[in-house]
């Protein structure tokens, strides 16, 4: 006959077990990090509260499963509830400019015409719609089409602090919303300083500079991500951005045939060469599902990115189907507003965030990062 544990001892043993699991964000364990709420006995459920920062809110589903399966090894045959309120903790300041972001994550691409710009702005909407802080610089300076995706225009305003008031967009697609608008995603762009004609000729140490000033001047506000979306190909706007902030990863955009895999491979030599870790690909064009008789057509060939990330080592995000509806959105500036609304085209996107967050977890549980100071 077993003999039942009293219930501040099974509380007792909760405590202990779920508090040695790792945050996901710093991979350290949750009890000394303040995250692990209160834990409650009521007849056969166990209640229990673990904080999740904004940062990995995307994944705060799979991490209350995970919870909850290790606290069944405790508590057996129970009724397990896990609540996973936000845990509040702000952003050090990154390198010399100052960024308060706790990721930096770069979209880039082998070569044009792969989709880069429309998985940036997509990315960046997906991880800000699971309950991120997310910013969006658009560092494609000779080809700035970020604004014209998600529908924005204006002039950035110049603060009372001389800093660069971005452009905001507003948590159901709109554009220009005031800097207190909860959910407003801060937005920087070429873009927004150019007439529509209007071509940049610049030489390198004024493109550099402007991502500099981009970066350094611009009210980004505390994040939690910083999407970047890269110039195509393999320009040395990488090694400025290197040398300018630590990067977190980079994503690497391409589609599934063979000639985009080969520029795919230079584009990753080229961010390894600058220390940049790859954070993973996503294989765009993949596929395409007819709307009228529902067969798929493999276009471009299907999981030629996969195969390609398992041959370099490198993780493999998700792949991304043609979507006329996506297609038409962009062209037409309302890609927020689809992606807030169709849960049929917003779902590979969601796989993608959530395989990256996932991805960056276990990263930070594998080797836990030792305290800093951040920089003044």
């Amino acid at each position: 006959m077993t003999t039942p544990v009293e219930p501040d001892a099974l509380i007792a043993s909760l405590r202990e077990r779920i508090g040695q699991h790792p945050d996901p964000e710093t991979g350290r364990p949750i009890q000394s990090t303040g995250q692990l709420g209160e834990i409650t006995l009521d007849g056969d459920t166990v209640k229990m509260s673990v904080g999740i920062t904004s940062h990995c809110q995307p994944i705060a589903d799979e991490i209350a499963d995970t919870i909850r399966d290790l606290a069944l090894t405790v508590a057996p045959g129970k009724t397990i509830e896990v609540q996973t309120p936000v845990h509040a903790r702000p952003p050090a300041r990154l390198g010399q400019v100052g960024l308060k972001a706790k990721s930096v994550i770069l979209v880039g691409s082998g070569k044009g015409g792969v989709g880069k710009s429309t998985v940036a702005a997509s990315l960046a909407l997906t991880l800000r719609r699971l309950g991120a802080n997310v910013g969006l610089m658009d560092a494609d300076v000779y080809g700035p089409s970020v604004p014209h995706l998600l529908g924005l225009s204006g002039r950035p305003a110049i603060s009372e602090d001389k800093k660069i008031e971005p452009i905001r967009l507003g948590p159901n697609g709109e554009s220009g919303v005031p800097p207190e608008t909860e959910g407003a995603m801060p937005v920087m762009s070429m873009g927004f300083l150019l007439e529509p004609d209007q071509a940049v000729i610049w030489r390198g140490p004024m493109l550099h500079g402007s991502i500099q000033q981009f970066l350094r001047d611009t009210s980004w506000g505390e994040l939690d991500y910083l999407v970047i979306d890269m110039p195509p190909g393999t320009g040395d706007i990488a090694l400025t951005l290197s040398q300018a902030i630590p990067i977190t990863g980079a994503v690497v955009v391409c589609t599934p045939q063979e000639v985009a895999l080969l520029d795919a491979v230079k584009a990753i030599s080229m961010f390894r060469k600058v220390n940049i870790p790859i954070a993973g690909m996503v294989e765009n064009m993949s596929g395409f599902t007819c709307p009228d008789c529902g067969k798929t057509y493999d276009i471009f060939g299907r999981g030629g990115a996969r195969d390609k990330a398992e041959e370099l080592t490198v993780p493999y995000l998700g792949g991304l189907p043609i979507d006329i509806t996506l297609r038409e959105a962009g062209d037409a500036g309302k890609l927020a507003e689809v992606l807030a609304n169709d849960h049929r085209a917003r779902a590979p996107f969601d796989q993608v965030a959530r395989s990256l967050v996932r991805n960056l977890a276990a990263k930070a549980a594998s080797a836990p990062p030792k305290a800093s100071l951040p920089t003044l």
